[in-house]
């Protein structure tokens, strides 16, 4: 019988059960953090699976990477265009006196 790569669900529980021992060990407020990232994996499952990767790890470390990136991209949006929503009810309570 020929090889094949297990789906990547089947992979990332395996690999994510795994984990559960360095979050065991982080403090609480660190668990949290650490939960965020299990589910930015398991949002991008499908597309990390479209890799078929044998290195476990690229796909896993790709998807906390790209979610990540994701939130950086965003937040620069935020600060870099002023005129979104606190600076634009602010303009609007001025007018209004």
């Amino acid at each position: 019988m020929g090889r094949t790569i297990p789906s990547w669900r089947i992979v990332l529980a395996g690999e994510l059960s795994r984990l559960v021992r360095f979050k065991q060990f982080l403090r609480p407020e660190e668990r949290v953090v650490f939960d965020d990232l299990v589910t930015q994996c398991q949002i991008y499952a499908s597309a990390a699976g479209c890799l078929a990767s044998p290195v476990k790890e690229i796909p896993l470390l790709l998807s906390m990477i790209f979610a990540q990136h994701k939130r950086l991209m965003e937040l620069e949006k935020r600060i870099n265009n002023p005129t979104s929503n606190g600076a634009a009810r602010q303009s609007r309570e001025l007018n209004d006196w």
